[in-house]
């Protein structure tokens, strides 16, 4: 009997240290999936600050598409008016033209 003793107390050794080991390299593994999760975290983070910031561009430029048609809309204005001083000038210089050869001639 004294023999089976020292057999029991090293396999409780034995097995105390496999439990030992199985349960450090669970911790182990919990420490990485830790990691991970607050990786994981960050890049959720990061990707809504980007879709924050592309839906404030895309806002930007709704508003200078809208500053863009309004320009846009005055310059077909100017354009008509434009037009108009054209055409008058060339009425103008055609009457001084016509009243200065009217004059020499006659």
């Amino acid at each position: 009997m004294v023999s089976v003793k020292p057999q029991v107390k090293v396999q409780q050794k034995m097995s105390s240290e496999t439990t030992q080991s199985r349960l450090d390299r669970i911790e182990e593994k919990i420490d990485k999936l830790a990691d991970a999760m607050v990786s994981i975290a960050r890049a959720e983070e990061k990707i809504a600050a980007m879709q924050e910031n592309q839906n404030n561009h895309f806002e930007r430029m709704n508003k200078f598409s809208q500053k863009l048609d309004d320009i846009e809309k005055k310059v077909d204005d100017n354009q008509y008016t434009v037009k108009l001083i054209n055409k008058l000038f060339w009425v103008v210089i055609v009457a001084v033209a016509g009243a200065i050869s009217t004059h020499m001639w006659m």
